[in-house]
């Protein structure tokens, strides 16, 4: 069964479930993953799959942009890597907590799927999932750096 939401039942969804006490809530479709996660009352989130930088770079909501610098320029890239990029804008972490081993290390063997950081967005921790399998050789981001939409996190080199 395909899942899909067009914009009216999403605002919806959002609306009962800001009335709700519920404080954590997931739904995935085909090209979609929606998590809800939340310690305030009316904050939620949509965390989209990580996005692979030779794919279309998904649009950005109006709660993702900010009046910042664009990204940082991306250093000569290699054309045998791939690169995995932000799909939101949100502070950048290696690790699901402070003092635990970070998700993946320069020499890493990712695969699809696997948890590969979070992005901290208005207080809620999106795990971001690798779309490819291969081997990180470049984390371009230091830990608890904010990131803008579509910069580069890391190139990993596919299996």
């Amino acid at each position: 069964m395909t899942m899909q939401l067009d914009h009216d039942q999403l605002h919806r969804l959002l609306d009962t479930l800001r009335d709700s006490d519920i404080q954590e809530f997931r739904l995935e479709g085909d090209d979609f993953r929606l998590e809800i996660r939340r310690n305030l009352p009316g904050q939620a989130v949509m965390a989209p799959v990580m996005q692979v930088a030779a794919a279309a770079p998904a649009p950005a909501s109006a709660a993702e942009v900010s009046a910042g610098s664009p990204p940082p320029a991306a250093a000569s890239s290699r054309s045998d890597l791939l690169e995995i990029t932000a799909p939101m804008v949100g502070t950048f972490y290696r690790a699901p907590a402070p003092g635990e081993p970070p998700f993946a290390e320069v020499g890493s063997r990712i695969k699809v799927g696997q948890t590969v950081c979070i992005l901290e967005a208005m207080k809620l921790m999106n795990e971001l999932e690798s779309e490819v399998s291969g081997e990180v050789v470049e984390i371009l981001v230091d830990n608890g750096t904010p990131v803008e939409f579509g910069q580069v996190l890391m190139r990993v080199k596919p299996a």
